[in-house]
């Protein structure tokens, strides 16, 4: 086991002093008079004078608008920060100013199972959006119409995207591989005008076909007007706007000035009950986070950036803050696996990325099935590395330093979908250390609170943001008295932001991530509310009730068991165990079907009613019962003894696998 908070690389003067990071610092000096002795230094400055750090911010990067601000916090709460009034700008203009220097460059590079590699320069990648633009005009796409996708990570998803985005119209993206009854849990709330899909797509060398799960998803949402079909299984049926038509025209393009807080997209993080939570997040928002974004990822036009993820993970939208810089974007569509998992590596190495980002979870199966791609590969160009999605343990840092490079920087980033974006992570100029994330971002008002909402060092404590973001959500969408957002972040700390981590801010600054604190799931980055497994499987006519918890923490792999009531007469066997598991691969997704189902006789719950899943989850990580659990609070009080029992039995064995690994 490798020690925690190790320090594992340091990285050089010269490298330290060239980054991006120091970059800013120099320019704080000179334009602003402002130096600081170290980093934290740097951090308080930059949650104290937010007026001064997010102007700064504008400032040294450059950004654009056609009308100037007149303020840049006009009103600090949360929710409902009031940021840049006046500004007038387009998110997907700045993606592009790339163009005006090197427009031969490659902007995007992609590697697709389904359509194999292509490299498109910024010249082509401004003409494409210009030209889906103007075809979504004409279609009769305006200001504020929602365009829906579902589509893998491909070249189509930007374009698509940045030529909604220069309309000023609202886009929202599925990934191909959700089941029908998750992706109209999403859509149905925000009522597309338009709709875009892919017939079909090769994973792992298999072809799946979506025409008619694609087909019953358009029929159920009734504001439709338009869909247009990517073909890449089947010539595309007669009378469909096919998407290769749409990117023909070549024409200037043209980006609708919109204000700093227009939304830009609708982003999904689950809650635990009820549908989806429908996060609208701004243009502007969205944008000064992302170059906020490159000083901690050290990211510039010289980069070629690629961050292992599906369409359906934030982390695609986080992509486009490396475009944001001009840096080209890889992008990888198809199994990480598949034939093995040097494939990824074998992309990074062939492609000369200098920046690649996983999940966690990516690199701790790289570790286990012993993938050293050093010894394969020649991984010079590589400079950085990142991991988000789950806390990346102290042995999967190691990996990285032994398996790809012994000097590379190794910076994981948490955050979420629903500030599209992170509260802490790299900082080039600093060293690493094992299991650690290096600080809290700039800007980011980020503590640890005990229970009492007060702050703490060097003990765990729930990750709370004090001060407003500009990427924090605008809204809810359909949530018109603001209700459901508050309910979501501020209900346990009023006027503070509660995300749902385990947090521990150690005595350099650096932060350890514990997991989740309520009872999302998360499996390999993606959140999942675990009504949308209920609502699945309770369909079942075996199925009486149903609980989920996913018990990711520190050092452990994501670990997802299902507990069942089945109905009279009906046996837990490995039949209903497969018809569960491909009821959850078809309606919800295959990356949320559990590690074990287990039948009880009645799931725990409040007097009114909720499931207890937030008190199962502590029990089985260890929590004293006594602590997590008030029987005289819960409708059927015995019904906690099978989660006891079940509890002892994980203990027990996670025991004795350490005694015969010892």
């Amino acid at each position: 086991m490798t020690e925690l908070g190790r320090i594992l690389w340091t990285p050089s003067a010269s490298r330290a002093e060239a980054s991006l990071m120091a970059e800013f610092l120099r320019w704080l000096s000179a334009e602003r008079g402002l130096t600081f002795s170290d980093y934290n230094a740097l951090w308080e400055w930059s949650i104290s004078d937010l007026d001064g750090f997010w102007s700064a911010i504008w400032a040294f990067f450059k950004l654009e608008s056609s009308t100037p601000y007149t303020g840049i916090l006009s009103e600090e709460r949360m929710p409902g920060a009031v940021w840049f009034p006046g500004a007038r700008l387009n998110f997907a203009q700045h993606m592009l100013r790339q163009v005006r220097d090197t427009p031969k460059g490659t902007a995007l590079i992609v590697q697709s199972e389904t359509f194999g590699h292509k490299k498109i320069t910024w010249e082509g990648l401004t003409k494409q959006v210009a030209s889906v633009a103007a075809q979504f005009r004409a279609m009769g796409v305006v200001q504020g119409d929602r365009v829906a996708a579902i589509l893998p990570n491909t070249e189509t998803a930007v374009i698509a995207f940045l030529a909604t985005a220069s309309i000023g119209a609202i886009w929202s993206l599925c990934s191909p591989d959700m089941g029908p009854i998750a992706i109209l849990d999403r859509f149905r709330q925000i009522k597309p005008k338009l709709l875009i899909t892919q017939d079909g797509y090769v994973y792992a060398g298999k072809i799946f076909d979506r025409r008619a799960a694609n087909d019953d998803i358009a029929a159920a949402l009734p504001t439709l007007e338009q869909r247009v079909v990517v073909p890449a299984i089947a010539e595309p049926p007669e009378g469909v706007i096919v998407w290769g038509d749409l990117t023909r025209d070549d024409i200037a393009p043209d980006f609708a000035q919109v204000s700093f807080d227009h939304p830009l997209w609708v982003v999904y993080s689950s809650g635990t009950t009820g549908d989806p939570k429908p996060i609208v997040q701004g243009h502007g928002g969205v944008l000064l986070e992302g170059v906020k974004h490159a000083l901690h990822l050290d990211l510039s036009a010289r980069d070629r950036f690629c961050w292992l993820t599906s369409s359906g993970w934030i982390m695609w939208n986080i992509q486009f803050f490396a475009l944001a810089q001009g840096a080209a974007l890889a992008l990888f569509d198809g199994a990480a696996n598949h034939p093995n998992l040097l494939e990824v590596w074998r992309f990074a190495a062939r492609e000369r990325l200098s920046y690649f980002g996983a999940g966690a979870a990516f690199f701790e199966a790289c570790d286990k099935a012993d993938i050293r791609p050093r010894e394969e590969l020649d991984l010079g160009a590589l400079r950085s590395v990142g991991s988000t999605g789950s806390p990346l343990s102290p042995d999967g840092y190691d990996w990285v330093y032994e398996a790809v490079n012994p000097d590379i920087w190794l910076a994981p980033i948490s955050g979420g979908t629903d500030i599209c974006g992170a509260f802490v992570g790299g900082n080039p100029m600093a060293p690493v250390r094992a299991g650690e994330m290096q600080c809290r971002f700039l800007g980011a008002s980020i503590y640890a609170f005990d229970e009492g909402g007060n702050p703490v060092s060097g003990q765990v404590g729930e990750l709370v943001c004090t001060r407003p973001l500009p990427s924090m959500p605008l809204y809810f969408w359909g949530d018109d008295d603001g209700t459901r957002l508050h309910e979501s972040y501020f209900d346990t700390y009023p006027g503070v932001w509660r995300h749902g981590d385990w947090i521990e801010i150690t005595k350099h600054g650096g932060v350890i991530i514990y997991g989740r604190s309520d009872a999302t799931i998360n499996r390999k980055g993606l959140r999942l509310g675990s009504a949308e497994i209920y609502q699945a499987i309770e369909m079942l006519p075996e199925i009486h009730d149903s609980l989920v918890v996913d018990l990711e923490f520190l050092g452990r792999g994501s670990f997802m068991p299902l507990f069942i009531v089945l109905e009279d007469g009906f046996n837990l066997d490995q039949a209903l165990c497969e018809r569960i598991n491909q009821t959850i691969r078809d309606r919800v997704s295959p990356r949320f079907i559990p590690d074990e189902i287990v039948r009880i006789d009645a799931v725990p719950r409040t007097l009114s009613g909720k499931k207890l899943e937030v008190p199962v989850k502590k029990l089985l990580l260890g929590h004293a019962p006594d602590k997590v659990i008030k029987r005289d609070a819960m409708a059927n009080p015995d019904s906690f003894d099978a989660l006891l029992a079940y509890a002892a039995q994980r203990k027990a064995r996670s025991e004795k696998d350490n005694g015969q690994n010892g």
